[in-house]
């Protein structure tokens, strides 16, 4: 093999690990989004119909309920707001945490992987069940 084309070769493949290395573990296992349920209740039970707006640093999101609706993840709390006629409007705030894979990734990605994932959102989740 030629001293050119080793070089060549060696350049495709540097350039090949520097893309990949700017993937972070939780995008590539979870992604940025994340599928949110939404019921509403009162003291009588659950209450169909009702319209929600689910608002967080990356987006708003509308759903009826119940019902669910895919969101971007975000650093950020996600605010809660339903309304149905007749009936005071309900809020509620979803918090948002880390990953338990964010500390893998700063371990095995290093600060690119986490930096790009807290950057998309893919390093925060939101809660199964919010009240």
């Amino acid at each position: 093999m030629s001293y050119k084309i080793f070089l060549k070769t060696s350049a495709i493949l540097a350039a090949a690990i520097a893309v990949a290395s700017l993937t972070g573990c939780a995008s590539i296992v979870n992604g940025t989004s994340q599928v949110v349920s939404v019921e509403t209740l009162q003291k009588s039970g659950p209450v169909a119909g009702a319209s929600c707006k689910l608002e967080n640093d990356k987006g708003v999101y509308y759903v009826t309920t119940p019902g669910t609706v895919t969101v971007h993840r975000a650093y950020g709390d996600m605010n809660v707001k339903c309304e149905k006629a007749d009936l005071p409007a309900g809020m509620a705030v979803a918090k948002s945490a880390t990953k338990g894979m964010m500390a893998g990734n700063l371990l095995f990605g290093g600060f690119i992987g986490a930096g790009v994932d807290a950057a998309s959102g893919a390093a925060y989740d939101y809660p199964t069940c919010s009240r």
